[in-house]
């Protein structure tokens, strides 16, 4: 309960006994504190002569945690027109004073029963994940007999699938669930790396190597030692580099660039790609024996369009992971959305699926999430044959991050936290998305 006075909270106590577990606090501070460590389910905060500074901090505590909250304030304050949106757009119920005890009690009844169903809608049971991954469909429960096989062996692994399908959950899980889960996890995506810089970025480079070279540079492949590289989109590495990567798997040794001493590494690399490696090795554009060497076991990550079966629950996973950014007024999926979601083709598969629902959880207007707030619509607005999925996902992130500026009142520190980044990568994102310190403050 939040209160400045003692009074109220002393007799609710009273009034209560031993049915419920009470804990008081003076203000939001305190309250925002209390639930970050351990949420209450049900919360009542008494409004006193000037709500203002409550009401400006109170989304921030009602929209954090699967909570129901109650008011308790004086009847003249029912007038304030700045206070009465603020009642029904975050309180499950009020209760004027002086309070009827009975009318209250059965009030709390009723929003911790809420709660707790909300809580099961959507907390994400343990027994519905395997490997870390969520779904219970055919495609998945294949993939999982595989990798029980794939981590208990330590040879390369080859993964296909469509961007976005969870690849890099896939080498996350071959990591975790190996003999190597205590040695380090490194990623590396060979698409997103300079051509004048791989080199360097997989093997190292000592100093004076090249002009910058100012130090010693330790590269991913030693990085990873006693652990797993994950070399992402590896159909793009040039075939000099395909050699050296060749080289190394059957040596299991490096040299830096600049440097004449063979270096022993032991780490076990996990390959992916969206695009087709054997057509690329009939098409000379990559290495028939590298991808013989990287194909000792190969894995499918299925698109979602082959696993409709896990949508609902992947729906609800992405919703109660960012409970932390969700609009307050927003308790979740209406039945009409989560249809719109199983019959969805999906192009960018989870990945996808997870930005549209955390969009919606932003910008939603009403209490449940709708099609048209998923952008899935029975009538969705086709998009122009121009625009690529790199630029859907960077209008999307522009709308996300506008939209969070604005409920902080274009303070970066708070919106960092609410997106769950840092201020210095919210500071790198808007100078990519192109937002201007001006742009977000109307």
């Amino acid at each position: 309960m939040v209160d400045s006075h003692d009074e109220f909270a002393t007799h609710l106590m009273s009034l209560a006994g031993d049915s419920w577990c009470f804990h008081h606090v003076r203000d939001l501070v305190a309250a925002q504190r209390r639930q970050a460590q351990n949420p209450c389910r049900v919360g009542i905060v008494v409004l006193r002569d000037d709500p203002s500074a409550l009401l400006s901090a109170l989304p921030r505590l009602t929209g954090t945690a699967i909570s129901e909250w109650l008011a308790v304030l004086e009847p003249r304050m029912l007038d304030d027109p700045h206070l009465s949106p603020c009642i029904v757009q975050h309180f499950h119920d009020f209760h004027t004073l002086p309070v009827d005890d009975t009318r209250l009690m059965m009030a709390l009844g009723h929003a911790y029963g809420k709660a707790m169903v909300h809580l099961r809608m959507h907390d994400a049971p343990d027994g519905d994940t395997h490997f870390g991954m969520v779904g219970r469909s055919p495609a998945m429960r294949r993939l999982y007999e595989q990798l029980d096989k794939v981590v208990k062996v330590d040879v390369p692994v080859l993964l296909s699938g469509e961007s976005g399908a969870g690849k890099e959950l896939v080498a996350r899980a071959i990591h975790k669930y190996s003999a190597r889960a205590a040695g380090p996890f490194v990623a590396m995506n060979c698409a997103a790396v300079p051509a004048n810089l791989i080199q360097s970025e997989l093997f190292g480079h000592e100093k004076g190597a090249f002009t910058g070279a100012q130090q010693r540079n330790i590269g991913n492949l030693e990085a990873s030692s006693k652990g797993v590289l994950f070399l992402d989109e590896i159909g793009d590495l040039s075939l000099d580099l395909q050699t050296n990567l060749l080289r190394f798997l059957q040596d299991m040794t490096i040299v830096r660039v600049g440097g004449t001493q063979s270096i022993a590494v032991d780490t076990r690399v996990v390959a992916a790609s969206h695009v087709d490696l054997s057509a690329a090795v009939t098409a000379g554009r990559f290495r028939a024996d590298l991808f013989y060497r990287l194909n000792v076991v190969h894995l499918h990550v299925p698109p979602l369009r082959e696993r409709r079966d896990d949508v609902r629950q992947l729906a609800l996973t992405a919703f109660h992971n960012n409970m932390a950014i969700k609009s307050p007024r927003v308790t979740g999926f209406s039945e009409a959305a989560l249809r719109a979601m199983e019959s969805y083709h999906w192009p960018g598969n989870v990945r996808d699926l997870i930005n549209r629902v955390r969009r919606a959880m932003i910008l939603c207007e009403g209490s449940q999430i709708m099609p048209a707030d998923l952008g899935i619509g029975p009538n969705p607005s086709p998009a122009p044959d121009f625009l690529t999925l790199e630029g859907a996902r960077s209008k999307l992130d522009r709308e996300v991050v506008l939209q969070c500026l604005r409920q902080n009142d274009a303070n970066v520190s708070r919106s960092a936290r609410q997106l769950g980044v840092s201020r210095g990568t919210l500071y790198r994102l808007m100078a990519r998305l192109g937002i201007q310190h001006n742009e977000h403050s109307g």
